[in-house]
């Protein structure tokens, strides 16, 4: 990395912080896109979508602020018409260009006012296919570039093939280093094609294997003596029979806990599958055999909830249960680190508080997370590791449905259970799309459920930037003002955000349940652990914000009464929102999410998903493709010893970043 010219100490600094410490990182840092600079188009002929137009800047641009926001302005011209140009906070744009100079710009042509306009273009040097990288901080896209085609220059030679040749052939894969130029400098489509599938081949099946690698796979663990009958007995002292999911699913996990082999399983069960109902039987299966069992949860909200839940469905068993959060008082904290420590509380439930340093359990033996997507491969082991010298069972949870093909790559050291069926009794929710133009007959119908005694939930938009996370919060203060002093004014109401205080939302979440407030405006904060019978009504505004995955999991906060609960979808009618319209089934709907939006997308802003994007990878066949390769790896004997070389190359790749994947 030294011998980069024009690397100096900032530079270096910025490519240490996202990660790239050698040539080769570097060279795996693909671009997160292409512009395809064909010929330029007249101006003349320009329609709306992307276009590339070559003309004279007719007059110096324009710098302006507004909201401490930049937009600079400019106009070029070619002999057939002129078109405008526009581009928000980069203000460095008004000083590269000149009246009179000629330019090629690619961008995005938009309609404003009758007129097309060219939005946040990029000034381009050369035609054809063009990398496009993510912008790292304090190191210019240019710069950066050259960086890349220097370190293309130094390793043509030196390069070491990462894959044997035979498994290159067998899988039809082009070089490493020739996957590196194409990705980088790709003279044609199908050059581009090979090389994201050759990279995409390998970054998956090293990933897939250090995810298999991060579990004590095969260990001993707790043999729960008895643990079937158990489970069966576990049904009977309930208040509601169990579904036949279930019940197989309860069984098999205590089959699995009575083999002597550490269970690693992950549940996968629609909202309001009853999945915690089957975990708390097997933490009743460990706790009758001696053993202690903690329960981990992503949020408070949900932490409390099954604190509660707990109580109530395991005292018939005489279980002892504790709450640990961070919000916890010093004191409080004391009390409860000694319940666990000396085992006087069987079953632990919290949050993340649950994995740190001072805590010490009592013969730990299972290990649940709930919300599994939430947590890391190594936060999961890291609660199974607090067991001293015992290897515990891992159970983990998840109500948000990832079709079996690519959880295979997510949870490659977890077995599945699909739990498909819903407790009898429950209402399916009916689902509508109402146009933006009919919110005020919503507010309307809300008002008239609130006077006959019915709650409703109001969902403001999501907002992923981290920069805009006070937006999220002020849309929904805004909302809860407008229809507290408008529409339903005299109705209680209650307001809660990701960033209030525990105090406050609990304040907000306690009037709700309680019935006081029969409107919650919120933030997807409620997206979990919120189990309110009585509320019979959810809105989420502006819904073609949010995933469907998302839109599922709100939806499914009501219908969990006998009463009649609808779902309304503010915004306009699209694929997506009239898949949920059509269908309850969060499998279905997870299915037709990751067909219409790849693997990358369709799990967003997930570690996961940002892995597999920064693989080039959107595509379920090469996933489907490295999940058979990998099976064949580990079954068939003539493959040791390539198995033995990438698991080295796995470890080294991927071990280090396995604390974070899954996580939100």
């Amino acid at each position: 990395m030294q011998t980069l010219k024009g690397l100096g100490p900032k530079r270096r600094e910025a490519l240490l912080q996202a990660g790239i410490t050698t040539l080769e990182d570097l060279l795996n840092h693909l671009p997160k896109g292409y512009l395809f600079a064909q010929e330029p188009t007249p101006i003349a002929r320009v329609t709306v979508g992307e276009a590339c137009v070559e003309g004279i800047v007719q007059a110096a641009p324009t710098l302006s602020y507004f909201g401490g926001r930049s937009m600079v302005r400019a106009r070029v011209m070619d002999a057939s018409d002129s078109i405008s140009l526009t581009w928000f906070n980069q203000p460095w744009m008004a000083k590269q260009l000149l009246k009179g100079q000629r330019i090629t710009l690619y961008g995005l042509a938009q309609r404003r006012q009758n007129a097309l306009n060219l939005l946040n273009p990029q000034i381009i040097h050369d035609k054809g296919i063009i990398p496009q990288y993510a912008p790292l901080p304090g190191l210019p896209g240019k710069v950066f570039s050259s960086f890349v085609l220097q370190a293309l220059d130094k390793v043509a030679i030196s390069t070491k093939e990462s894959l044997p040749d035979s498994f290159l052939r067998e899988h039809r894969l082009i070089s490493r280093y020739q996957a590196w130029q194409s990705s980088h400098q790709p003279r044609n489509m199908e050059d581009l094609a090979q090389a994201r599938r050759r990279l995409g081949f390998e970054n998956l099946l090293l990933y897939q294997l250090a995810i298999r690698q991060a579990g004590p796979q095969g260990q001993a663990g707790p043999k729960l003596v008895n643990a079937k009958a158990t489970a069966e007995d576990f049904w009977t002292k309930l208040p509601f029979a169990p579904t036949g999911a279930q019940r197989n699913t309860l069984s098999q996990i205590a089959q699995d806990m009575g083999t002597g082999q550490a269970l690693r399983r992950l549940v996968q069960g629609d909202v309001g599958s009853g999945k915690t109902a089957v975990a708390f039987g097997a933490a009743v299966c460990a706790i009758s055999n001696g053993y202690q069992c903690a329960l981990m949860a992503p949020t408070e909200l949900l932490a409390r909830q099954h604190h509660e839940n707990a109580q109530k469905m395991l005292s018939p068993f005489g279980i002892t249960c504790g709450l640990l959060t961070g919000s916890m008082k010093a004191a409080q904290r004391r009390e409860a680190l000694e319940g666990i420590a000396d085992g006087s509380w069987q079953l632990v439930i919290g949050t993340h508080a649950l994995i740190s340093k001072d805590v010490r359990y009592h013969r730990l033996g299972l290990a649940i997370t709930d919300e599994q997507h939430r947590f890391g491969v190594r936060q999961r082991q890291t609660l199974a590791d607090r067991a001293d010298h015992l290897v515990p069972h891992i159970l983990a949870l998840s109500a948000t449905p990832i079709p079996r093909s690519l959880a295979l790559v997510l949870y490659g050291d977890l077995q599945v259970s699909i739990m498909d069926e819903l407790p009898p009794g429950r209402t399916p929710v009916k689902t509508r799309i109402v146009p933006q133009g009919k919110r005020d007959d919503l507010y309307q119908y809300i008002r008239t459920k609130a006077l006959e005694g019915e709650q409703s939930y109001l969902v403001c938009p999501l907002i992923e930037d981290d920069e805009e996370a006070d937006q999220e919060k002020q849309s929904a203060v805004a909302l809860f003002h407008q229809l507290s002093k408008g529409p339903l004014k005299g109705i209680g109401m209650a307001l809660t955000y990701g960033s209030q205080t525990e105090a406050e939302k609990e304040q907000a979440l306690g009037e709700f349940y309680a019935g006081t407030a029969k409107v919650l405006v919120s933030t997807t904060v409620i997206e979990v652990g919120m189990d309110v019978p009585n509320a019979t009504t959810m809105v989420i505004e502006d819904a073609e914000n949010f995933g469907l995955a998302q839109l599922h999991q709100l939806r499914g906060r009501v219908g969990r009464g006998q009463k009649e609960s609808w779902c309304f979808l503010l915004g306009e009618a699209n694929e997506r929102l009239s898949t949920l319209a059509k269908t309850n089934d969060g499998f279905e709907i997870a299915q037709k999410d990751l067909e219409l939006r790849g693997p990358g997308e369709f799990l967003g802003t997930r570690q996961h998903g940002r892995m597999l994007n920064d693989f080039g990878v959107n595509d379920m066949k090469l996933i489907e493709e490295t999940s058979a390769c990998l099976m064949d790896l580990e079954n068939n004997p003539v493959n040791k010893a390539t198995y033995n070389l990438l698991s080295s190359l796995a470890r080294d790749r991927y071990s280090h970043k396995l604390d974070q994947v899954g996580l939100h």
